[in-house]
């Protein structure tokens, strides 16, 4: 590693010590020449784009980011194509970026991962409609994924991890039905009475599900997948569909393409990355090909 200058943004909600934390990335960083490290923490009120911001105005040559993928999402949104490499030390919940890149959750192994791992472009995506403009670099999922995450108790995610979402999710099998047009490049709108509409640019969930099994962060399209069981007991063979790849279930379809519409007949409750956002009708996603470069482990 080759880094004069590392800024490190830390979502200290999510550290159990923090000055455990902070001293094992100092001396990591120091044991590879590291000459400067800037320290800057997350707020209720920022989850890290100011940060990132000061890091670029640094002209750092490093972002670790340590959080969840909310916060993930947050610093590599400002960092998209300013060719800083971002360097993601998962310490979330569900910490998706991480788990499809081949991060270590072990902080140890983490850093040792991406401080001597290799540098690789990967796809973020561009959010816009009845909302303000954004990005993601995981999911954005509307109806039934967006309760599974917005009915997750905190404290139940801090004692048991994503195993809450497994609770959330049993609790709102029978999630209403939302009628959805969806819209894939230039093709012909898609209608459907659905649970839930996720779309990735990453596909593996916890556990290894492989919810959109040919997503890959770097392949510039972006996945799609609409989950429409009609009855709770519909809900096995689907998660079969899930996790057989060649299994056929009517009831589960995958699209790709590089933009993506979806509206909805009624505002439907809605998330990017793991992180609720404001209920509404339309979310359009646009691939941003190579726009952030990554530390990933070498291979």
């Amino acid at each position: 590693m080759s880094s004069s200058h590392t800024a490190v943004i830390v979502n200290p909600i999510k550290q159990v010590d923090l000055a455990t934390f902070r001293r094992t990335v100092t001396d990591a960083l120091e044991a590879r020449g590291v000459e400067k490290i800037s320290w800057f923490e997350t707020t209720a009120d920022d989850a890290g784009a100011a940060m990132a911001q000061q890091a670029i105005a640094a002209a750092v040559d490093l972002v670790l980011v340590a959080g969840g993928d909310g916060t993930v999402r947050v610093v590599c949104a400002e960092l998209a194509a300013s060719d800083i490499p971002v360097a993601v030390l998962p310490a979330g919940t569900g910490n998706l970026l991480a788990r499809n890149l081949g991060i270590s959750l072990d902080l140890q192994t983490a850093l040792d991962e991406v401080l001597d791992g290799t540098e690789q472009r990967i796809d973020s995506v561009r959010i816009s409609g009845d909302l303000p403009d954004d990005r993601f670099l995981v999911m954005a999922g509307v109806g039934l994924d967006a309760a599974i995450i917005d009915d997750a108790p905190d404290e139940l995610k801090k004692r048991v991890g994503w195993a809450a979402y497994v609770l959330s999710t049993l609790k709102h099998l029978n999630h209403p039905v939302i009628r959805v047009e969806l819209t894939i490049d230039d093709r012909p709108p898609i209608r459907r009475r659905a649970r839930t509409v996720v779309i990735g640019n990453v596909g593996t969930l916890q556990a290894n599900i492989p919810l959109l099994p040919d997503a890959r962060a770097d392949d510039g399209i972006i996945d799609v997948v609409v989950l429409a069981p009609r009855r709770v007991s519909h809900w096995p063979r689907l998660v079969l569909g899930l996790v057989v790849k060649r299994w056929r279930e009517r009831h589960l379809e995958r699209f790709t393409g590089r933009r993506i519409t979806i509206e909805t007949r009624a505002p439907a409750r809605r998330e990017l990355d793991g992180d609720t956002i404001d209920p509404g009708r339309v979310l359009i996603a646009e691939v941003d090909p190579a726009s952030v470069l990554v530390r990933i482990p070498t291979t």
